[in-house]
């Protein structure tokens, strides 16, 4: 019995490299969507029938990553920081830890969003906060399109060769990353508690005065 889902393949049978991208986009933005089960599906299509490209579907699920996490940074910029100015306090998010957050995400913003492809959770949220957080649009593009290529390559290419046997190797797999992701973030938390009032010095002499958008572009040089 086939592990995936007769809609899935149905969907990679008629649209192809189409369908691989726009789930992918889709899940990408943030928004529920099956989009590495089409990934999936599309290289265990291409490797049974050889009717696709193994080639293209990863390329299309690594464009589909990348414009889809490029649209979820721009909604982080453009409202999440916004709402984070108007109704941060209602949530104790102070202007003092707003600048705290930028300041992080500015010193460690690369590594969230690279291996936040790989979890589920993150692979959601980790452009929107990327773009709330005001981490500069460069920076953001060269560490989501390596994260996307590199994660679409490693799912694509391994469901290309294990054919379904990658459903027994996925589940292990998410659940290691997972785990290994849980640990830092519960323990980069216990950091940041502990050292809140060094770093948010640090990070208001980064960007002195009130909360502004793009403050990581008006360093003072030097």
């Amino acid at each position: 019995m086939t592990l995936l889902s007769p809609a899935a393949m149905q969907a990679v049978s008629t649209y192809g490299y189409g369908a691989v991208a726009l789930a992918v986009g889709i899940e990408s933005i943030g928004i529920p969507f099956p989009g590495e089960t089409i990934l999936l599906a599309a290289a265990i299509y291409a490797g049974t029938t050889h009717h696709l490209s193994i080639g293209l579907v990863v390329a299309a699920a690594a464009f589909g990553a990348i414009l889809g996490d490029n649209i979820g940074f721009w909604a982080g910029r453009e409202f999440g920081f916004r709402l984070l100015i108007r109704y941060g306090d209602r949530i104790r998010m102070t202007p003092a830890r707003i600048k705290l957050g930028q300041y992080l995400f500015e010193r460690y913003g690369a590594e969230v969003v690279f291996f936040g492809r790989f979890v589920a959770l993150l692979r959601a949220l980790a452009a929107f906060l990327a773009g709330a957080n005001e981490m500069t649009w460069t920076r953001f593009l060269f560490f989501n399109a390596a994260g996307g290529i590199a994660w679409a390559s490693l799912y694509g290419f391994g469901a290309y060769a294990l054919g379904e046997e990658i459903f027994r190797l996925k589940g292990p797999l998410g659940f290691g990353i997972g785990l290994v992701a849980g640990i830092v973030v519960i323990v980069g938390l216990l950091l940041v508690y502990r050292n809140e009032k060094r770093l948010t010095a640090e990070a208001e002499k980064m960007s002195p005065g009130p909360v502004h958008a793009r403050p990581w572009r008006r360093r003072p040089p030097g």
